[in-house]
């Protein structure tokens, strides 16, 4: 039995990855910003702590309510996408919001729990998405969002060189059919995990610091 960290698991994706994990028969931490998250993830089985990725006092907090763990696999899924493009600057609050999220955060988790993925040798993957690349832009659209992934991209290669004992990786999810991929995403949440699940299994040496697609295939360009 695998010891699975969920991090950003109230809905969506990351509820979807601690149920997957939770029905595989693995144990599962998972955490969640509100009291209705929580609710959902103990309803699943999983353990639920209370952490919002977006204020660095809380997250701050985490390696203590972990304290004596080893982590097969942790995620850090928490992530918010704003839509607006280059024709207008994005607010300072829309902006702060977004990076605070998508990459502060992570960046924060990231010494709390790599050291407890190293312990089991372990994997740490980090939700990205396509629309962080930087080489073959098509659009302005979301420029926050983009930029923001392109950041926790070169967080995560950066950072595997400081763990040399985990294997972290940048994982995009695919178009997911969520409130953020919308209805007409190819994928649903469920085909979505399964196969990131099957990648993040299948994640070896010459994977480390790499930026993957949800099947495992690496993207050509950053």
């Amino acid at each position: 039995m695998a010891t699975v960290l969920v991090i950003g698991a109230s809905r969506g994706i990351g509820l979807e990855f601690a149920r997957q994990y939770r029905d595989a028969g693995d144990r599962v931490i998972a955490t969640a910003r509100d009291a209705a998250g929580l609710d959902r993830l103990q309803a699943l089985g999983a353990t639920a702590l209370k952490v919002d990725v977006s204020k660095p006092a809380s997250i701050s907090g985490l390696a203590w309510q972990l304290d004596g763990e080893k982590i097969d696999v942790a995620l850090y899924v928490a992530g918010v996408f704003p839509t607006g493009d280059a024709k207008s600057p994005p607010t300072q609050e829309e902006f702060d919001r977004t990076l605070h999220t998508n990459v502060l955060g992570a960046m924060q988790a990231l010494p709390q729990v790599a050291p407890l993925v190293e312990a089991a040798r372990g994997r740490f993957a980090f939700i990205t998405s396509s629309m962080g690349q930087v080489g073959g832009v098509e659009s302005s659209y979301a420029w926050t969002y983009r930029v923001s992934k392109a950041a926790l991209n070169m967080a995560v290669a950066s950072a595997q060189h400081d763990y040399p004992g985990a294997i972290l990786v940048a994982l995009s999810p695919g178009w997911v059919q969520t409130d953020m991929g919308g209805a007409s995403a190819p994928l649903t949440v469920q085909e979505s995990v399964s196969s990131m699940r099957r990648a993040i299994a299948g994640l070896g040496a010459k994977h480390k610091g790499a930026f993957l697609d949800h099947d495992g295939t690496r993207f050509a360009s950053w």
